[in-house]
């Protein structure tokens, strides 16, 4: 209010504002909801999963040091082997073409090398690649997708790479980087500092036992840094479940945005069983004159029976309603010449356990069909 010559002015200010930007998670709310089972689907097939790299990285080092340790012996001694086996053609190949080595010739000799070493380390690489697999499997079970490998060309926005590097997930593995590169170090250095007397000697010893003394070193160490990189693959996967849940949660608009494209919109609906309602409220009271008795209770139910030995072996509803549908069906049946017959436990016991369409069950078959009597006599059917 601002006062202007001791007469009191209001002056109303009017602001357009929009109450989704205030809540946490932009339009629809903050994401208060469990994921459901269509959302979790989804993520699934678009490859977003709960699932930690560093598990398979931990337990392929592992299988990596361990293979090493069973199989090193073999594959230097095979090693060995194929080299002796390569350098001795030489001296036969330059005796062959009198005193020269041909370029082809030492690129077979080379290949042949290299096809040996390929076969040395595919055990390796077996190992590799099932450890990495069964990993997979075991944490987001059996399901493969294309999608991830699919060109997505908004990663290419500067905006949203910059946004990427410096989010809190960025942060989370810088910091899970930094705790891998502590622990691993003070692995390496405690260890290496109890055996730096036989390091010290490496240079005094043959050449055989000082290899086997670093490729003991070597393996003895990387199983050690596994062991503790398993430690932190499973914390790593504790967390990622965690962030997993978090990230799919819903807002309750989205709830309610997937029931109803899932559900269909509950107005439309509706609108639609009203219509078959209508239908089969038509079709029922186009039957009706085709009954043979109407049985009441007499102003709320009224059932319509009709039997056809031809068509079934037992009576049957073709009509039924209460209130004021109760009294239509009775008019309908005064219209056509349809005995009305008032028997009120009946009329109750049909209109509550039998539907339209459906026989009259076995314990209503005396009543009903005392019914039936009584009208096919005043007809003079019987």
């Amino acid at each position: 209010m601002i006062k202007d010559g001791g007469a009191a002015k209001d002056r109303k200010f009017i602001l357009n504002y929009q109450l989704q930007f205030f809540a946490k998670d932009g339009p629809g709310g903050e994401k208060t909801e469990e994921p459901t089972a269509k959302k979790l689907e989804d993520a699934r097939k678009d490859g977003q999963v709960a699932k930690s790299k560093e598990i398979g990285n931990a337990f392929g080092i592992l299988a990596l040091f361990i293979t090493l340790q069973i199989y090193l012996g073999t594959m230097g001694t095979s090693f060995i082997e194929g080299f002796h086996g390569v350098y001795n053609q030489i001296p036969d190949m330059v005796k062959m073409y009198n005193g020269e080595l041909p370029t082809a010739s030492v690129l077979t000799l080379i290949r042949s090398m290299m096809f040996r070493l390929l076969l040395l380390i595919l055990p390796i690489l077996l190992v590799a690649f099932a450890v990495a697999f069964i990993c997979d499997v075991v944490q987001v079970k059996w399901k493969p997708t294309s999608k991830p490998m699919q060109p997505k060309f908004n990663k290419l926005s500067p905006l949203k790479g910059f946004k990427r590097i410096f989010s809190a997930n960025s942060l989370v593995e810088l910091l899970k980087a930094a705790l891998k590169l502590v622990v691993i170090g003070y692995v390496v250095y405690s260890y290496l500092q109890g055996r730096l007397n036989e390091i010290y000697i490496l240079y005094d010893i043959a050449l055989n036992r000082a290899i086997g003394l670093i490729g003991e070193i070597v393996i003895d160490l990387g199983i050690r840094i596994a062991a503790v990189y398993m430690i932190i693959a499973f914390l790593d996967f504790a967390y990622q479940k965690y962030k997993f849940k978090q990230d799919m949660k819903m807002t309750k608009q989205e709830v309610k945005d997937e029931f109803k494209n899932q559900e269909g919109d509950p107005q439309i609906k509706g609108k639609q069983r009203q219509r078959m309602r209508e239908a089969s409220m038509r079709r029922m009271m186009q039957q009706l004159p085709e009954a043979d008795v109407v049985i009441t209770n007499p102003t709320h139910y009224a059932v319509a029976i009709k039997y056809d030995p031809d068509k079934y072996d037992a009576p049957y509803v073709l009509a039924k309603g209460e209130n004021y549908l109760a009294q239509r069906i009775k008019d309908i049946a005064r219209e056509n010449d349809i005995e009305i017959v008032e028997n009120k436990p009946l009329a109750r016991m049909l209109y509550a356990n039998v539907d339209i369409g459906e026989l009259v069950p076995p314990e209503l078959y005396q009543a009903v069909a005392e019914v039936l009597a009584f009208v096919y006599h005043l007809k003079g059917k019987v």
